[in-house]
This record gives C-alpha cells, sequence and structure tokens, in this order.
C-alpha cells in the first residue's frame, strides 16, 4: 500500500500545498470516484442482459428482486454524475491557478482527454436502461452528429450502426462502457497522477523562504482520508435516498415530449435551438476545443504562479466577464424566443447565413465591444486576457446547459423549473 501511495505522490511535500483551498482534493475525489464506478459497475454486470429484449427486465429484478441491487445501480448513478461535475471542477481548479503551462501543459491535454472519456462513459452507460429516458436521449444525442458536414450522417449510422437505435447500438454501447472506455480511463488516470508528480505536485504560489517540505504520509493521505470519507457519505446518502431515473421500457414509435439529450449535452442542444445547425454542431464547439487544447502553447510574459486567477485585476476582470457573459446569453436567448427570428426576418438569405454566419457575428461583435469599452482599459496581462476570454466561454457554456435542463419544457418551449419537473 506504501507502495502505491508512493506511485501517487513524493515521500515528501511542500507544506504550502496541504491548504484545502489549493485544490479542494477535486483530483483525489475524481479518482475514488472512478474505482467506485469500477466497483459498482462490476456488480451490476452479473444481473445486466444487453439486449434490448432483456435490458429493460434486468434492470427491473435488479431493481426488485436482488438484494440492495437497487442502492447498488444508484450508487452507480450518482457516482457517476458527481464524476463528471468533479472532474469539470477540477478542469476549472487546473486553468484558474495557471496548473496548465510549462512542465503541465502535456497533462493539460491528457486531462482534456480524460475529460473527454468521462463525458463518452456517462453517455455510453445512459442507454444501457433501454428505457425511454434512455432511448430518446441517446437518440437525440446521436441526431446531432448528423449536423456534421460530409461525415454527419454516415458517422451516426456507423455510431449506431444502423438508422435507428436496435440491438446491435446497445451491444455497441454496452461493450465501450464495460470495457473500452474504463480500461483507457484507468490508463489515463495512472499516467496523469504520474505527470503530476513529475511536475513537481501541486503548483503553489512562489515563497522567498525555502519551502518547508513535510512526509506525505500522514500530512496529506490523512486529509485525503477524510475527504474520501466524506464524499462516499454523499454519495451514499444520494444512493439511499434518490433512485437513478427509469420510466417506462422504450417504444420507438412513442417519443417523449419533451425530448431531451442527456444533461451534459443540453448546452449544445440548446445552441441548435439558436443557431444553424452547422454552426452549433461543429464550428463552435471546435473553435472551444481548439482554443482549449491551444492554451497552454500560447507565449505569456510571465511564469504560472499558482495563484487564484493570477492576480487581484485578474480576478476582478474575470467577476465581471462572467456576469457580462452570463447577462449576454440569456438575454440572446429570450430575444430569439420571443422577439427576433433571424431566420424568419432574412427570409430571403439561406438558412447558413440567416441562422448562422448572422447570429454568430453579432456574439462576436458584442464579444469585441466588451472588450473594447471595458476588459482593454483595464490594461490586463495577456494571461489575465485568455482567462477572461475562457471565462466567457465556459459562462456561456453553463447558462445554456442550465437552460437546456431546467428551462425547456413541452415541445422544448422556454418554461418555468417547476412546470418542466411537472412534465
Amino acid at each position: 500500500m506504501r507502495a502505491v501511495l508512493l506511485h501517487l505522490h513524493p515521500r515528501k511535500v511542500n507544506e504550502a500545498s496541504l491548504d484545502f483551498n489549493r485544490s479542494f482534493g477535486l483530483g483525489g475525489m475524481a479518482a475514488l470516484l472512478v474505482v467506485l464506478q469500477l466497483l459498482t459497475g462490476i456488480l451490476l454486470r452479473f444481473y445486466y442482459d444487453p439486449f434490448p429484449a432483456e435490458a429493460y427486465n434486468s434492470i427491473l429484478f435488479l431493481k426488485n428482486q436482488v438484494i440492495f441491487g437497487q442502492f447498488i445501480r444508484n450508487i452507480h448513478y450518482w457516482s457517476g454524475v458527481f464524476l463528471l461535475l468533479i472532474a469539470f471542477l477540477h478542469f476549472l481548479r487546473v486553468f484558474f491557478t495557471g496548473a496548465y503551462r510549462d512542465l503541465r501543459k502535456t497533462n493539460w491535454l491528457f486531462g482534456l482527454v480524460l475529460l473527454l472519456l468521462i463525458v463518452f462513459l456517462n453517455f455510453t452507460g445512459y442507454l444501457l436502461p433501454w428505457d425511454q429516458l434512455a432511448y430518446w436521449a441517446v437518440t437525440v444525442s446521436t441526431n446531432i452528429i448528423g449536423y456534421l458536414p460530409l461525415v454527419g450522417e454516415s458517422l451516426r449510422t456507423t455510431i449506431i450502426r444502423g438508422n435507428e437505435l436496435n440491438a446491435n447500438t446497445l451491444q455497441s454501447f454496452y461493450s465501450f462502457h464495460t470495457a473500452v472506455l474504463p480500461m483507457l480511463l484507468v490508463i489515463l488516470v495512472v499516467y496523469h497522477f504520474w505527470k503530476v508528480r513529475k511536475a513537481g505536485g501541486l503548483l503553489v504560489p512562489p515563497s522567498k523562504e525555502e519551502p518547508v517540505m513535510v512526509p506525505v504520509v500522514p500530512n496529506l493521505v490523512f486529509k485525503e482520508f477524510i475527504v474520501a470519507l466524506v464524499l462516499l457519505a454523499v454519495i451514499f446518502s444520494f444512493g439511499a435516498l434518490f433512485n437513478a431515473p427509469l420510466l417506462e421500457k422504450a417504444n420507438p414509435t412513442y417519443s417523449l415530449n419533451p425530448t431531451k439529450a442527456p444533461w451534459y449535452f443540453a448546452g449544445v442542444q440548446e445552441l441548435l435551438m439558436h443557431f444553424h445547425p452547422f454552426v452549433a454542431a461543429f464550428i463552435l464547439p471546435a473553435c472551444v476545443v481548439c482554443f482549449l487544447a491551444a492554451l497552454p502553447y500560447l507565449k505569456y510574459e510571465e511564469e504560472p504562479n499558482g495563484v487564484w486567477f493570477i492576480s487581484e485585476s485578474g480576478k476582478r476582470s474575470s467577476i465581471s466577464t462572467a456576469k457580462f457573459a452570463a447577462l449576454l446569453t440569456i438575454f440572446g436567448i429570450l430575444l430569439n424566443e420571443y422577439l427576433l427570428d433571424l431566420e424568419i426576418l432574412l427570409q430571403p438569405l439561406p438558412g447558413f447565413v440567416s441562422n448562422g454566419i448572422v447570429p454568430l457575428l453579432l456574439l462576436l461583435l458584442a464579444m469585441a465591444g466588451f472588450y473594447h469599452f471595458f476588459l482593454k482599459k483595464q490594461s490586463l496581462t495577456k494571461s489575465e486576457l485568455v482567462q477572461a476570454i475562457f471565462v466567457f466561454i465556459m459562462t456561456c457554456f453553463v447558462v445554456l446547459t442550465l437552460t437546456g435542463i431546467f428551462f425547456r419544457g413541452k415541445d422544448m418551449e422556454l418554461s418555468l423549473p417547476w412546470n418542466v419537473m411537472m412534465l
């Protein structure tokens, strides 16, 4: 056990890195949830049959006939949800403390891959119950792939192995969810931790004094143990109080209303309500992914310092940008929903122009105006400006996701949250 711990950590660590607000234990919590997912997934495999005729019945049998079967399924479901949320928060923590540059830039890219793997693990597992919720959510998600130019429809057909979800789709998703993706995830998690150690551990602000090094056992391990206990208590409480969703058996002839993608794709689905499919499903996501991948390789004036939000000016600009992005996104949603439909207003123009290029140019114009009239006047450094752009993108994404989850009701009309939940 000591050898395992020393693979994850060096023998001694900087005492300053033990402060909980440096990392909030997010990386360790994500690793624990991966282990919990693997253990509960192995238990569920004993009762699950990956065939459309039996998949739903095996979930019912697990729920009603197996001792603690529902509890194990609940833990597996909620640990998957928390894993995605905590991995996303860990991703934000790494960026906002500058731990994505220099020696850590390769690990940043592996972290992005890990985040995508976790998304795909949740997505492939979403279909396995083969109920109405799973069937139509995956149908909507895979239909988004069809909007990609040239290869979209053929790629969608390849992924679901047909024109609509079928037994082959379930078999593929089951194989990826229980074998391929978990294996890749474990390998990359181990490598990710090793790269953190090779980079010198947690990035902490520089100090004029000589850093105080303390033994990792028990100073760090004890704190990780406490965090692990608290996390397990939360997951077990959710597993005891809230059941994993399960509707009636999948019916390809009767769709749900509203038909929504899984919650982590709700932002992309919301984008499709306001932009041309090519822009919403390809242009914007591709630009965001390229921007995130390029972040460590940009030239910055100063070294990363491990300080949250870089500096006080960086913190102020990030807060202001978050407020502006949230208000702009909400205003754009309401404007497009109730007052201004560009596709109708600019009807003589092709849909790609009226509902794609024009709103995209308006978005870029709003960003340029915010930079010129606000950010530029603060004399931000390049790293602080990049941080502001990152905050803008993440805020827009969060607002779009929350809108898609809580404010889209019947026929995907805007609705109050309690009306959506009643539906």
